[in-house]
């Protein structure tokens, strides 16, 4: 039996909203809840109140979900925000998972190019000290619109929630 899970999206808002986009359709369209998504105007008045009322909104988004999918697009390593969900997500005991998004095609048809596994620049541990790894998977080539619910599930009972 599968537990409805609410699930924060975490990922470059500029480059791959379009991307992004699509996954969360096909994630709610399967009559689940999602956080993370905010529309153009809403980012942009979030950002001229400072890094402060960022923090603050991605804690409150936080609130609630059990598991963090980070959508991987090509510069998604190097967003200090995406840096700041994972550590937060990591301290709220979130199960985590990467899906590589670049096969999906843009607003123009195009793909692009695979970026970093973000979660390779820390060395997780749980509560015992054992490192954590988290898992990541390909949109297109392992059927993320198919599998990415079992996917969020295994990350949530890995975390133990």
């Amino acid at each position: 039996m599968r537990v409805a899970r609410h699930t924060f999206f975490s990922f470059h808002f500029e480059r791959d909203v379009w991307r992004a986009g699509q996954v969360r359709n096909s994630w709610v369209t399967q009559d689940r809840d999602a956080a993370g998504f905010w529309d153009k105007a809403k980012w942009e008045e979030v950002k001229k109140k400072g890094e402060d009322a960022i923090h603050k909104w991605i804690d409150d988004q936080l609130k609630g979900t059990s598991v963090t999918v980070v959508l991987i697009g090509a510069e998604t390593s190097t967003r200090e925000y995406v840096d700041y969900e994972i550590t937060a997500s990591h301290k709220k005991g979130n199960g985590m998972l990467g899906i590589y998004i670049h096969n999906l095609k843009d607003v123009d048809k195009k793909t692009d190019t695979k970026g970093a596994n973000p979660f390779n620049k820390w060395t997780f541990k749980n509560a015992e000290g054992k490192v954590i790894t988290y898992p990541t998977y390909d949109w297109v080539n392992d059927d993320g619109y198919k599998n990415m619910g079992d996917w969020i599930e295994a990350a949530a009972k890995k975390a133990g929630r």
